[in-house]
């Protein structure tokens, strides 16, 4: 009988026990890496971790100093802007990378404008140009090809090309020019068609110096002979001329029947005042007749 009643009395004083803990003692899951048994301890925990995390960061704000003596240097009035000298040509002409584009511009463009440094390629085509000095391309060392086709040029300086070492196309056409300049010696392409250029406006061995042009364009001008032409060519074009003469040595070589001339790919002469039938020996070197009047 004794012993069914401790039985008894284990079986509700042990659940009492646990259920009692179990109001009195909370354990609290864990937070943020903290686990926490008292109620208050927990509630201090939380609201330190809480508040912790909305603590904001220092901001660091860069702010300019206009009274720094750093920035007065930088920007003050006598700062050099080097961008300033080249905003008058980009203003008038359209300036990409290398590339400076002046077609037809309005206000009337007399004269070449200032250029960035780094130009190597000018097309200032159907303008009022009137003249080319010495000063326009002194500064332009890169400039690789000129295109002024369609002004008003009477007059290039000695020297306006002379020094330009890179440069390889020069289109001068319809203009008004009867003298030609200095030629660069590294010069591809030369056209100079539609102008006003006779035989005394072109020294005779200009052209000969030129020993890697390929393609030269003198149509549509007033020469009354054939300058002398570097081996190098390959097209020249001299119709519509005044030219009335030809000799053996003109293309080939008169003393030498085997010499070919194996560059030479085009010839014109068609609208001179010549019949090229009367001179068959001056074209015998060469791979194809020149075009122009044979009868």
């Amino acid at each position: 009988m004794m012993m069914d009643l401790r039985i008894l009395l284990f079986f509700v004083t042990v659940p009492w026990i646990f259920c009692e803990t179990a109001r009195t003692s909370k354990v609290v899951p864990k937070h943020k890496g903290i686990l926490k048994v008292a109620e208050d301890e927990e509630f201090m925990s939380e609201s330190r971790v809480v508040m912790e995390a909305k603590k904001p960061k220092k901001k660091v704000t860069v702010s300019t100093d206009y009274d720094s003596p750093v920035d007065t240097d930088d920007e003050g009035p006598g700062a050099d802007h080097k961008d300033d000298k080249e905003l008058p040509t980009c203003l008038m002409c359209v300036c990409l990378t290398g590339s400076v584009y002046c077609e037809e511009v309005s206000p009337d463009m007399t004269a070449v404008p200032p250029l960035p440094k780094e130009t190597a390629y000018l097309y200032a085509r159907f303008n009022k140009i009137s003249k080319i000095t010495n000063r326009d391309f002194v500064d332009i060392a890169t400039l690789k090809r000129i295109d002024l086709t369609g002004n008003l040029i009477t007059e290039i300086e000695d020297g306006a090309f002379s020094k330009l070492d890179q440069l390889e196309e020069l289109t001068l056409a319809e203009n008004k020019l009867v003298k030609l300049p200095m030629l660069p010696a590294r010069l591809l392409s030369l056209n100079v068609n539609h102008n006003l250029l006779k035989t005394k406006g072109i020294k005779a061995n200009i052209f000969k110096k030129l020993t890697k042009l390929s393609y030269l364009y003198l149509g549509d001008n007033g020469l009354e002979a054939i300058p002398l032409l570097p081996e190098s060519l390959r097209v020249v074009h001299l119709h519509n001329n005044n030219i009335t003469s030809l000799t053996d040595d003109t293309f080939c070589k008169g003393n030498n029947t085997h010499y070919i001339r194996y560059n030479m790919q085009e010839v014109r002469l068609d609208g001179n005042p010549i019949t090229l039938a009367q001179h068959p020996n001056s074209f015998i070197c060469l791979r194809a007749l020149p075009i122009g009047h044979y009868k």
